[in-house]
């Protein structure tokens, strides 16, 4: 083919990268975002984190809760290619730091300012011993025992295939085809050395499955202990009827009467049946939130969270270098400034779109305040964007991972937003609130003649609420309430 020239007129998106952190930045969690943070910081020297935050709440409502609207008047994902403009002199004297000011970079923002304690021979609180571990704690033991040195190692071995419940997972055949030839380790060698650590503490430790461990843990009670005997029966031969609740067919079988009943099923649920869970150790995640909402004067009021924002400012003395230096060696400085800038511009960019949905949200929802779950009302994305004048997506990055503390919990920005189902007189009920009122009815039942779902259904209808049966089922499932034949007691 013959080359040749031609024009051609199209248009595309362009984000410039400073538009592209802002949308990177919104959608980070809190934790994320300080590691994102931390990782900058690292690399620019230009910025500074600082480590206090001040106690003077008030003051932090202030310079950035009580900022105009006009923080945040471009929406993140507004014109192609345009970057927001900078801050005017009017929020400067509202108490938002003008940006495009130099000298005002280098104080941090006037909510994280605190003294400093320069005493550097405080005393620091003596951290607790790490707990052992289930195959220390074990191995301790096997330690202590008078058992042959061989024995030892292969029950070693097994500790060391336990999985976290203690259980011994893998089968002993199994294991024995994994071992080299040349150890001479057979069969009936573990079944001994598993016989020595099922007798170890905790009891039921090295079972093989549910019911040799509650096997195991009632051989370890006393052998006077009232009704051991027939729970010991009923765990060897019926436990599957004891799951299922199917009590009428258990008092055949054993026989016993309903308060024997009641007491070995009181016994048998009173033992463990993942015996090495005490010893895992597992780190509790602590959620920031990072808004909090407080009723002040009869009206539901949202507000940022100051711990949950990162303090930021310039570096002084790399801003002093950068002034008195005029050579080729200060451009990446220069650079390293204007990115130091967006940053913080884009922190508090984030957290001021974070306050105005969190502000919408609390506005619909101020009944879910005043009374509950079940006064929550039906919500989506596509009414909050439409209030604020943002695009639906971003009010989706908003309010993922995104957290609010209410008297009534801690609850993540979607939790706010669902769906609907239709009543009689021609409104809308929030699924939210529908799975609130399906609690109050099963928590209200009849232990011994629990409501089926058809049953639930129909109450549901009396209230004005149409429901079908597969849709409570649903929202019965998803609240972790389960079904009728495992809710009856006796």
């Amino acid at each position: 083919m013959k080359p040749t020239l031609q024009f051609k007129l199209s248009q595309h998106l362009t984000l410039t990268p400073q538009l592209q952190q802002s949308i990177r930045l919104l959608q980070l969690s809190t934790v994320e975002l300080n590691q994102e943070i931390e990782r900058i910081v690292q690399e620019n020297p230009l910025l500074e984190l600082e480590d206090s935050v001040s106690s003077d709440a008030s003051e932090y409502r202030t310079t950035l809760l009580d900022s105009p609207a006009e923080l945040l008047s471009a929406d993140l994902l507004g014109t192609p290619g345009e970057i927001p403009a900078e801050m005017s002199a009017s929020e400067l004297d509202s108490g938002t730091k003008n940006l495009g000011d130099e000298s005002d970079w280098f104080e941090g923002d006037a909510a994280f300012r605190n003294s400093r304690d320069d005493d550097d021979d405080r005393d620091f609180p003596q951290q607790a011993a790490e707990p052992p571990s289930l195959r220390e704690y074990l191995n301790s033991q096997v330690s202590l025992s008078q058992m042959p040195e061989r024995d030892r190692k292969i029950v070693g071995l097994l500790i060391d295939s336990l999985n976290d419940d203690g259980y011994l997972a893998q089968d002993l055949e199994e294991l024995v085809s994994l071992l080299p030839p040349e150890l001479g380790i057979g069969i009936n060698d573990l079944h001994i050395a598993l016989g020595y650590l099922q007798h170890l503490d905790p009891p039921g430790v090295g079972a093989r499955n549910l019911q040799e461990c509650l096997i195991m843990q009632l051989h370890a009670l006393p052998e006077d202990t009232p009704y051991r005997e027939q729970a010991l029966l009923l765990v060897n031969n019926h436990l599957d009827s004891l799951a299922s609740r199917d009590f009428c067919t258990i008092k055949k079988l054993l026989p016993c009467d309903d308060e024997c009943l009641r007491s070995i099923r009181r016994m048998i649920t009173s033992l463990n049946p993942r015996p090495g869970t005490a010893f895992s150790s597992t780190v509790a995640r602590y959620i920031i939130p990072d808004v909090i909402v407080t009723k002040v004067n009869g009206s539901w009021i949202a507000n940022l969270n100051p711990e949950a924002m990162p303090r930021l400012k310039i570096n002084r003395l790399y801003a002093d270098i950068l002034k008195c230096s005029h050579d080729d060696s200060a451009r990446r400085l220069v650079s390293q400034l204007h990115e130091a800038k967006w940053l913080i511009k884009n922190v508090h960019q984030r957290f001021g779109t974070i306050l105005k949905v969190s502000s919408a949200v609390v506005e619909r929802q101020r009944q879910f305040f005043e009374h509950g779950a079940v006064a929550m009302r039906p919500l989506i994305l596509r009414e909050i964007a439409d209030v604020l004048d943002l695009h639906e997506s971003t009010i989706s990055r908003v309010t993922t991972q995104k957290f609010m503390r209410t008297p009534r919990g801690i609850f993540e920005l979607k939790y706010f937003f669902s769906s609907h189902v239709a009543t009689d007189t021609g409104g809308a009920c929030s699924a939210t609130a529908i799975r609130a009122l399906i609690k109050q009815i099963v928590n209200a039942e009849n232990a011994k003649k629990p409501l089926s779902d058809g049953r639930i259904s129909e109450i549901l209808g009396q209230q004005g609420i149409m429901v079908a049966r597969r849709t409570v089922a649903k929202y019965r499932e998803s609240v972790q309430i389960p079904p009728v034949n495992l809710r009856k007691s006796f």
